[in-house]
């Protein structure tokens, strides 16, 4: 593992547990559970961090710990785990000791089951043809062009403002579609949710995912520069593409279907456990949630990758058959991404099933991911393999939205 200078300063910057002096206020305390890889990075880091609970999820092969935190230290935690574990995200941010414990305790499953039959050959394939790399090379540029879609920043605020107004344009005249923005407490970055209502089943949702914000590993301010092009413009393209060619089709679902990009999925999925949370809460029956974070740059041998930890595994099995009849030429790998890597999990968590399609390997990401370097370029110049996400998101939800 290479050494970074500033890890040495961490253990400074995440300590806990000392008393602020007479001047300062008192740190908000937080509650984050991480899994066991990331816990035990941490804490060689910050040797008076400790977990408060513990449990072994089934089928996860490893515990997830509860662990009280500063609050403002939690930017400083999400840079160590990357840069220890070459990951994104690794923890899961909750506002109370109950809510971090009853994360540990897992959730029943709560989906919709469907057949998973590969059978609207006649609807997806016109949809799948008519989609273009050019188009979501436009919509990476256009938000990687913003100085950082940092949570906390108004440039954040823009780039929600932006897609909010850009996939309003795109529903207009269709007045089964519904796009709003999903206002969060604490922070001014809202989340936007576009819905195309069910005309047979209205009640049962596909979600379709990516996370809206950037960040630095490091130094991270509301005026740095984190463009964010891979780490999830990628992602956000690939799902905006594929709304377009179903949209250009007149495509109409029986099944309601959820396009959401995320506010602060890099601080401890914020954003996404808030969503998943009102679906709960709304009884909402969901079919299926399929995660884009990251899309747009190659590593690995293989076109897709599927991750099989905290994902559902015949939803995964769904999404290889949906490659195989839709996708023949590519390749579909298998990796594994930790707890809490993207915001499927925030649905997992709940009960709901997911899946999460990935770029490449795990260990073969892209390197240049929470730097002011994840720019367009350095993902080749080009959208041709987010082209496939996007082509493999829209067979997903138009198989499942019409079944």
């Amino acid at each position: 593992m290479k050494s970074h200078p500033y890890l040495s300063g961490l253990v400074a910057a995440l300590a806990l547990g000392v008393p602020p002096s007479a001047s300062s206020a008192p740190e908000k305390a937080a509650w984050i559970t991480m899994g066991d890889t990331a816990f035990v990075q941490v804490r060689q880091l910050v040797p008076g961090i400790a977990s408060v609970a513990s449990r072994e999820l089934a089928g996860s092969g490893q515990k997830i710990h509860a662990v009280r935190v500063s609050e403002s230290r939690l930017e400083t935690i999400a840079g160590a785990i990357h840069q220890r574990l070459q990951q994104c995200g690794g923890f899961m941010f909750h506002k109370t000791e109950a809510e971090a414990r009853a994360a540990l305790r897992g959730s029943v499953a709560v989906g919709v089951s469907p057949s998973y039959a590969i059978d609207n050959r006649e609807l997806v394939e016109p949809v799948l043809a008519r989609m273009g790399d050019k188009n979501i090379e436009q919509t990476i540029l256009s938000l990687s062009a913003f100085p950082n879609r940092y949570y906390k920043s108004q440039s954040g605020v823009d780039a929600s403002n932006w897609l909010f107004a850009t996939w309003g344009e795109m529903a207009k005249g269709r007045p089964d579609i519904t796009v709003e923005q999903f206002t969060h407490a604490g922070y001014p970055q809202k989340s936007v949710v576009l819905r195309i209502a069910g005309s047979e089943k209205p009640n049962e949702s596909i979600v379709l995912g990516a996370h809206l914000d950037s960040i630095l590993m490091s130094r991270m301010s509301d005026t740095a520069i984190a463009p964010g092009a891979d780490d999830d413009a990628s992602g956000v393209a690939s799902l905006t593409e594929a709304l377009r060619s179903m949209l250009e089709r007149g495509y109409r679902p029986k099944r309601s279907i959820h396009l959401v990009a995320y506010a602060a999925e890099e601080v401890g999925l914020r954003g996404s456990q808030d969503i998943a949370r009102t679906f709960k809460q709304g009884n909402n029956a969901v079919v299926g949630v399929l995660q884009l974070d990251m899309t747009n740059y190659k590593g690995a041998a293989n076109d897709i990758y599927l991750f099989t930890d905290y994902t559902d595994s015949k939803q995964n099995a769904f999404l290889a058959q949906l490659v195989s009849a839709y996708l023949p030429d590519l390749k579909v790998g298998y990796d594994k991404c930790g707890y809490a890597c993207s915001d499927h999990a925030s649905w997992q968590a709940l009960g709901f099933p997911t899946s999460m399609p990935f770029e490449s390997s795990f260990a073969r990401d892209n390197p240049a991911i929470h730097t002011a370097k994840d720019t367009f370029a350095n993902s080749g110049g080009q959208a041709a393999h987010a082209l496939k996400f996007a082509r493999l998101a829209a067979a997903f939800a138009i198989e499942l939205g019409s079944d």
